[in-house]
């Protein structure tokens, strides 16, 4: 059993992440589709979420970054510090800012992100995790 393990959302892969509101008092937890499909081991982002949530939890600028596919153009892109408490992860990623998220989602874990952790359903068809890389 992986060390973090959620539901599937319209049998789509999700992953929780949590942030912290600049405004204090609340953390911010977004519900992304986990898709490997989404960049390279190489892009320069970890996830995609909306523009105005980078911001509220603090996100710095980073500069501007080109993307075909779904999200297609040039977007900002933000260091923003997101947690998976279950698996002890509390670290800034670099975060594409879009003006909209897949359908019933709150953005996108990439590639890049999740090859970060092993990931799949570790046996249970109706549900998807995350667990720790073994140390080198």
């Amino acid at each position: 059993m992986p060390a973090a393990q959620w539901p599937l959302q319209n049998d789509r892969p999700e992953v929780h992440v949590v942030m912290s509101l600049l405004s204090g008092g609340h953390d911010l937890i977004r519900r992304l589709v986990a898709d490997t499909g989404a960049g390279t081991r190489q892009s320069v982002f970890q996830l995609v979420l909306l523009e105005n949530d980078c911001l509220q939890c603090g996100g710095s600028p980073m500069g501007q970054v080109q993307l075909g596919g779904a999200y297609s153009g040039s977007f900002p892109l933000y260091l923003v510090a997101v947690r998976i408490s279950q698996l002890n992860f509390d670290e800034p990623v670099p975060v594409v800012g879009v003006s909209f998220a897949p359908q019933g989602f709150d953005g996108i874990a990439g590639f890049r992100f999740l090859s970060r952790f092993h990931y799949g359903n570790f046996g249970s068809p109706d549900a998807f995790g995350l667990d720790l890389l073994a140390a080198p």
